[in-house]
């Protein structure tokens, strides 16, 4: 169990079954602007672009420790506090196995500047303000701007929170 802060109206859905489960964490810092990682080109999944935290749910997890583990992984970080939904989604990937993904706003413990990027797994970070969404659009598929739209979600849900 994680010592983590739900926001009131946060959805948090029980994971069971045979669904194939996968979280997101748009992660804020105080100057209201979002993480993003890119991604290695040796990732079988969306090689060499931007993302956000995130990854599978584990067997034996809940939605929020995952969230948890997957923020300590690739970034060295403690969350604190899930702040809001930013929406689920039910998507298949080429390997033909459907995931049920869930995306929250975030805010997490620890050395914003320097992020402990899983290696192998990610090249480089950058903290992105709203006028720099479209450096997240992966070039290569101009069309494919899911963690684009998913991080602008995030700071407009940020800025809203914040007044």
């Amino acid at each position: 169990m994680v010592d983590v802060r739900i926001a009131e109206g946060v959805e948090v859905p029980e994971v069971s079954g045979d669904r194939r489960w996968v979280v997101g964490a748009v992660i804020i810092d105080d100057r209201g602007r979002a993480f993003a990682q890119r991604r290695s080109p040796e990732r079988r999944l969306f090689p060499g672009c931007w993302d956000i935290v995130g990854g599978h749910v584990e067997d034996g997890e809940s939605v929020v420790e995952a969230l948890a583990r997957e923020i300590a992984e690739e970034t060295g970080w403690r969350l604190t506090e899930v702040v809001a939904d930013l929406g689920a989604l039910v998507w298949t990937p080429d390997d033909g196995v459907e995931r049920h993904e869930v995306d929250y706003l975030v805010r997490v413990a620890g050395d914003l500047t320097a992020p402990a990027l899983e290696p192998g797994k990610h090249t480089e970070f950058a903290w992105v303000e709203e006028t720099q969404i479209g450096m997240l659009v992966d070039p290569s598929d101009p069309g494919h701007t899911f963690v684009a739209d998913l991080v602008a979600r995030g700071l407009r849900s940020a800025r809203a929170l914040d007044g």
